[in-house]
This record gives structure tokens, C-alpha cells and sequence, in this order.
């Protein structure tokens, strides 16, 4: 173990930031890479009139729709410290492309609408995040809207979502009436709209300003005294150990819109999140983020981020060791060796060649078709494979066929390629070969639409099929004669057959028919 590298790994921190859509999450993000130079300016996403786009919203669906659809990695330096952000998704029909991203991250930041307080997608990507006892940090956003009291918001966390809220800081008023924040961490005032040394006022011994400045005779300064003394005696206590488990969050208060409480709150995150932890891998065995030996995984591929390109990238958290490039590593799935000569990472919109980069990290490798979601690669004698990424059965199938046969071989390679992306499952008719995709959200169909005709030149056309129940089949089981309009016969893109039954009767009458035959919802 290398004292340099142990160094290295110690200055990362990786997260993913969470939320139900609108909450603010991408301009969070923005703001956060306005702290570390990324950027120059924050321009909102709805500020789409002016050509301004948020920054991690790279595909011009999500310039057209303001919408992120995408999990999108951002790197930068603050504090003496190496961030990388994973923005995911907000919309839920994306939530597999969530689920992947929140496996590669050491911490999550949970971003709140103070005014809708906790919303259903928030509620499930938690669970996600809650089961892989990784620490959670909150943002309660949107404070310069009128909103719910700030003691209903941090009592709803341990309602709803099973988890202590210990607040970091308190707001003084909301909306039209907010003066600024009540900073407890930090023993200070944050005063709304200044800026510089004046936007911060200490708090003297007692917790309360000196009367000679004017904020502590503010009538919402005297109330948050109040609710301030009702949370140190009542609230809960700050533990860094219950954090590091998942078991309470510390939770911020802030306006991303008006950049108000961000970097406290960026201040307070790069100072309490863990740096990358070991995993385990081989089943049992537990691997150091300082091990020496390189290692990692495959988490997303995305097709066409530089449409003029045409290219694609497989993105590869490190878990262990360091990145040098022109590393020579085996893929574990097919004990392939494989150079890693051209990898990169991302600083905001622009991309830069990745020379050196150790666990934590995430890095882009250009892919030309090795890769699948979910495989470990590794340098060294030792194979070490990564746990499985969760995999989701689609609910919703269309027929998808090329409108112009021309050019047939444009629809086949967007097929193909955007389908390695994970987001959406491709199946064909079991005896006539055609086309038939699966996901979990309608969403998802529009996107893969505008992407194939955007990106490959190949408009098609999607006929729904409707809900359906997929369920696999043992081939040795399989008899062609059990197919029929009610369980539709098709083949996965391992060439798996399965049915996919119109409704649940008929997956049951099917059973009833057939009781020696063994369904399952997954391979």
C-alpha cells in the first residue's frame, strides 16, 4: 500500500445527488460547480429562451424539455478535495439508470422542496440509498419561496423516511420574509442578499447577536431563537457515527435559485463525507480503496455524447488502485485483455483526457463494444469481480419498426447501441424476428424515439402492446404451441425465450395449463 496513493484517495469524495423532479437538484449542481471553477456562470433550466442550459443536461432532449433523463459525472476541486458529482435522473421512469449510479457513489445528497416537503420519488430513491447504508446528507431548497415550517420538514424525515434529521442550520423567516440563516454548525448569522465579509455576522457565546447589530432586533431573528432553543433541547443531537451508518442526516437549509446556503452547505458536506470505503468483491472477500491493485466497474454506458463523434462511453467507477493510462487490465466476464489508452473525465460540459486517476473516481473509457453494464475489470493476477448491478423487468412493450427500409442498417445500429445503455430492454418475436423494446416508464420510449432519429437518422415507428407480465421460460421446457395472443413468445438479447402475458390471469391460466412449467421474472 503506497502512502501516496492512500493520500490520494482520502482527498475524493463521490456522491450522487437525489430528488423528486423540480426539486432543484441540477441547479444545485450548477452552483456547487460554480464553487469549484468549473463554470463561470449558473444559468437555470428554465432559463431555456435565453440558450442558457444546465450544465449537466447534455442531450438536446433535455435542452428542449428542461428535464434531466440522464445520470450525468462532474469533477472538480474544492477545499483541497477531489468532488464527483453524480446528477441522476429526477424523472421516475429513469429510475434504473438511478439505481445503477447510487452503487457507485459513497455518500448521497438528498434534495428537498421545502415547500412539498418529502414527494414519492424522493421517498424511493432513499430506500435505494438506505439499503446500501451509505451516509445522507439533506438540502432543504427553495427558501426563497413561502414554504412548510422548517420543524414539519425535519419531523416529516423521521415519519416518512425512517431517518433522524439534526439540523445544521436554521432559516430566519421564508419567502418574502427571509432574512437569512441561523448557521448552528458554524456559530454565525448568513444574511440573505449581501455579500462578502458582510453576508456573515458571529454569534456571540450565548448563541444571540450583540444589539448593536440591527438583525437582532428583527422580529424573525427572535423567532428563530426560539425554535432555535427548542431544537437543542428537544431535537436530536448531532452523531457523527449514526451519519456514517445512514441512521441520521444532517440537514441544510438554502435557496440553489438565488444561490443562498450552497457553499455552507457544500462547506459542510466536503468536511463530513466519508472518503471511498472498501467494497466487497469475489462474493466474500473485502477490497481496500488503497489497495494497489487496480480495479472497478461498469455502472452506465452512454451512446453519442458528442454526436459529431459518434461515440460511446462506458463509465467505470474505481474501487480500487490507481488509473494510469495505457493500463492494461482483464475484462472478469471474459477474461479479455484490454488497454485502457483513452479515458476521460468531466469537467462540467467540456471533457478532458484522464492521465492518472485513483479509487473514488469516476472515469469514461471509450468503448467500441467490449463493455456491458455491470462488468469488473481489473489489473494484476488476482480476478476480482464486482457484485451485480440491480437489473429491472420492463412493464411497458412497444413494437418498434424502421419507417424507411432504405435504411435498415442505421435503425439496426441504434438499436443496438442505445439498448447496451441499460434504460431499455430489447426483445424479439420469437419466430418472426421483429423488434419489440421494454421499460419501465413511457418516458423512456420518447427519448429512445427522438435519440434514433436525432442521432442514428433513423425514424420508426412504436406500436404499444401495453402492460405486460415478462416472465422466462426454461428452453428445455419450451413448446412453441404454448404461445399465443394472450402470452406473446419472444427472445431476450441473450436469446432467452420468455412470454409476456397480457395481465396476470393469464400468466395464472398458464400456470393452471401448464404446472409442471417453471416461470421466473428474471434469468
Amino acid at each position: 500500500m503506497s502512502e501516496g496513493l492512500l493520500d490520494k484517495v482520502q482527498k475524493r469524495r463521490t456522491f450522487a445527488i437525489i430528488s423528486h423532479p423540480d426539486a432543484g437538484k441540477t441547479t444545485i449542481t450548477e452552483q456547487m460547480l460554480l464553487f469549484g471553477g468549473v463554470i463561470r456562470n449558473a444559468g437555470t433550466v428554465k432559463a431555456r429562451k435565453t440558450g442558457h442550459y444546465a450544465t449537466s443536461d447534455w442531450m438536446e432532449i433535455e435542452k428542449q424539455r428542461g428535464i434531466s433523463v440522464t445520470s450525468s459525472v462532474m469533477q472538480f476541486e474544492y477545499q483541497g478535495k477531489r468532488i464527483n458529482i453524480l446528477d441522476t435522473p429526477g424523472h421516475e421512469d429513469f429510475s434504473e439508470d438511478t439505481y445503477r449510479t447510487l452503487m457507485a457513489v459513497d455518500s448521497a445528497v438528498m434534495v428537498i422542496d421545502s415547500a412539498k416537503g418529502i414527494e414519492p420519488q424522493t421517498k424511493k430513491l432513499f430506500k435505494v440509498v438506505k439499503q446500501r447504508g451509505i451516509p445522507i446528507f439533506t438540502f432543504m431548497n427553495k427558501l426563497d419561496r413561502d414554504g412548510r415550517p422548517p420543524l414539519d420538514l425535519i419531523a416529516e424525515l423521521e415519519d416518512l423516511l425512517g431517518i433522524e434529521g439534526v439540523a445544521m442550520n436554521w432559516p430566519i423567516g421564508s419567502g418574502q420574509t427571509l432574512q437569512g440563516l441561523y448557521d448552528i454548525a458554524n456559530n454565525q448569522v448568513e444574511l440573505y442578499h449581501q455579500a462578502g465579509a458582510k453576508q456573515f455576522i458571529p454569534l456571540n457565546e450565548a448563541g444571540t447577536l450583540p444589539a448593536s447589530e440591527p438583525m437582532s432586533q428583527n422580529p424573525q431573528f427572535q423567532d428563530t431563537l426560539g425554535e432555535i432553543e427548542l431544537i437543542k433541547e428537544a431535537g436530536n443531537t448531532f452523531d457523527l457515527t449514526k451519519i456514517m451508518a445512514g441512521d441520521q442526516t444532517p440537514v441544510f437549509f438554502g435557496s440553489a435559485l438565488t444561490n443562498f446556503g450552497v457553499e455552507t452547505f457544500l462547506k459542510g458536506f466536503v468536511k463530513l463525507a466519508p472518503a471511498p470505503a472498501s467494497h466487497v468483491v469475489n462474493q466474500d472477500e473485502r477490497l481496500e480503496a488503497d489497495d494497489t491493485e487496480f480495479s472497478g466497474f461498469v455502472f452506465k454506458i452512454q451512446a453519442n455524447m458528442n454526436p459529431q463523434h459518434r461515440d460511446r462511453i462506458a463509465f467505470v467507477r474505481i474501487g480500487s488502485g490507481e488509473f494510469k493510462k495505457g493500463l492494461d487490465v482483464t475484462l472478469a466476464r471474459t477474461d479479455k485483455p484490454i488497454r485502457l489508452n483513452n479515458a476521460t473525465e468531466f469537467m462540467s460540459s467540456e471533457r478532458v483526457q484522464v492521465s492518472d486517476a485513483v479509487a473514488g473516481d469516476i472515469v469514461g473509457l471509450y468503448d467500441t463494444g467490449n463493455f456491458q453494464i455491470g462488468d469488473s475489470i481489473y489489473a494484476g493476477k488476482r480476478k476480482i469481480t464486482y457484485p451485480a448491478l440491480p437489473e429491472f423487468t420492463p412493464e411497458l412493450f412497444v413494437r418498434v419498426t424502421a419507417k424507411n427500409v432504405m435504411k435498415q442498417k442505421s435503425f439496426h445500429k441504434g438499436m443496438n447501441q442505445l439498448v447496451q445503455e441499460g434504460a431499455i430492454q430489447l426483445y424479439r418475436n420469437y419466430q418472426t424476428d421483429d423488434y419489440i423494446l421494454g421499460a419501465v416508464g413511457q418516458l423512456q420510449f420518447e427519448v429512445f424515439k427522438f435519440r434514433m432519429k436525432n442521432e442514428y437518422n433513423s425514424e420508426i415507428e412504436m406500436t404499444n402492446i401495453g402492460h405486460r407480465v415478462a416472465r422466462w421460460i426454461d428452453p428445455s421446457q419450451l413448446d412453441l404451441a404454448m404461445s399465443s395472443s394472450r402470452n406473446l413468445l419472444v427472445k431476450d438479447r441473450y436469446d432467452q425465450p420468455l412470454f409476456l402475458f397480457e395481465n396476470q390471469f393469464a400468466e395464472r391460466f398458464f400456470q393452471d395449463k401448464y404446472p409442471d412449467v417453471k416461470l421466473t421474472e428474471k434469468l
